[in-house]
């Protein structure tokens, strides 16, 4: 029978990482914008490839769900 094999935990986190450097290599060959989410001012900017950054929108700030749950009823 064959065995199953785990893999680790930092074996996933490196794989998850590749896979995002790989897309936005990608991104960049094909010219298409990436977004960035810029923590300090909250806000998402759209980046070209060419180095170009254009605002998009900011993060919207709802509050807890059982609070908005609330002001519904």
């Amino acid at each position: 029978m064959r065995e199953k094999r785990m893999i680790s935990d930092d074996q996933v986190v490196k794989r998850a990482n590749a896979a995002v450097r790989l897309e936005l290599e990608k991104r960049k060959a094909r010219n298409q914008p990436i977004a960035v989410f810029d923590r300090k001012a909250q806000k998402v900017y759209m980046q070209d490839s060419d180095g170009t950054i254009i605002e998009s929108s900011e993060r919207l700030r709802r509050g807890r769900y059982s609070e908005r749950k609330r002001n519904r009823t």
